[in-house]
């Protein structure tokens, strides 16, 4: 096949992407290296009275942070042509990208209603292409780059922030006083993990990859983790959405046609 060489416009738009992308990274290992303001493990730790994920969860960002480098290096070789998923998907990472570098900042400066705001614009700015061209990315064989460089690195960004938003959200409202503490807060808490298991599965029904899926199942693991002995009930919810969630991800991206991973082109 001949590849599509990006016109000018377009390479800029790949360099903005690799440097939205070390700016991320240098903002979150930065602020750990430098101790300025709080980690994001202690702003969520602030008030996790309702709930709370494990520490060791949020090694994550590791691999998420590594997915993205790849997203971003690829796009940046000369040998390597614009298709339909770098085009639709670019601005839309530059976006998430650039907020999940701001969170670091205003999560260091406790400015609550911006992390707010800033988690869940990132996630939306991802996870409304993944929604809309879903078609597209059905259509990905299994050896296609787009599908391991392009849409494995930003569906894994997707699902951690659908998991992390409403934790914010919550940790921010207990603190402030609008959630209580107790039966009310442990209902909030078990209704945020449902509509995640929901929203979970329905974006993977749509979009047909596990790379969605998983980070989510995870973040659930880390609840019940954190919660199955403060408050059992909502852990052992926690432990079963992360295993509904897997569960449900492999019979919809493996049983499910077109677009399953287990394709041989």
């Amino acid at each position: 096949m001949s590849i599509i060489r990006p016109t000018p416009a377009q390479t800029t738009r790949r360099f903005i992407v690799m440097a939205s992308v070390l700016f991320a990274i240098v903002v979150a290992y930065g602020q750990m290296a430098g101790g300025w303001g709080q980690t994001p493990s202690e702003f969520a730790a602030d008030s996790d009275a309702n709930l709370r994920v494990a520490s060791y969860a949020f090694a994550i960002w590791g691999v998420i942070y590594l997915g993205l480098v790849v997203y971003a290096v690829r796009q940046v070789l000369p040998q390597t042509g614009e298709s339909d998923m770098i085009n639709r998907f670019g601005w839309p990472s530059v976006v998430s990208f650039l907020g999940i570098g701001l969170w670091i900042v205003a999560s260091a400066a406790d400015w609550e209603l911006a992390t707010i705001v800033i988690i869940f614009g990132s996630l939306l700015a991802v996870l409304v292409p993944l929604v809309t061209y879903s078609g597209l990315i059905r259509s990905l064989s299994l050896r296609d780059r787009d599908r391991w460089m392009t849409l494995w690195p930003l569906a894994l960004l997707a699902g951690w922030l659908t998991a992390a938003a409403p934790l914010n959200l919550i940790t921010v409202l207990t603190g402030n006083g609008q959630i209580p503490t107790g039966g009310t807060g442990t209902l909030v808490a078990m209704g945020a993990v449902v509509a995640i298991t929901i929203i979970a599965l329905a974006v993977t029904q749509r979009i047909r990859t596990m790379a969605y899926a998983l980070p989510i199942s995870w973040a659930l693991l880390g609840a019940f983790v954190a919660e199955q002995e403060r408050n059992p009930s909502l852990g052992f919810l926690a432990l079963g959405a992360a295993l509904a969630v897997v569960v449900g991800a492999v019979i919809l991206t493996f049983r499910l046609k077109p677009g399953v991973e287990r394709a041989s082109a």
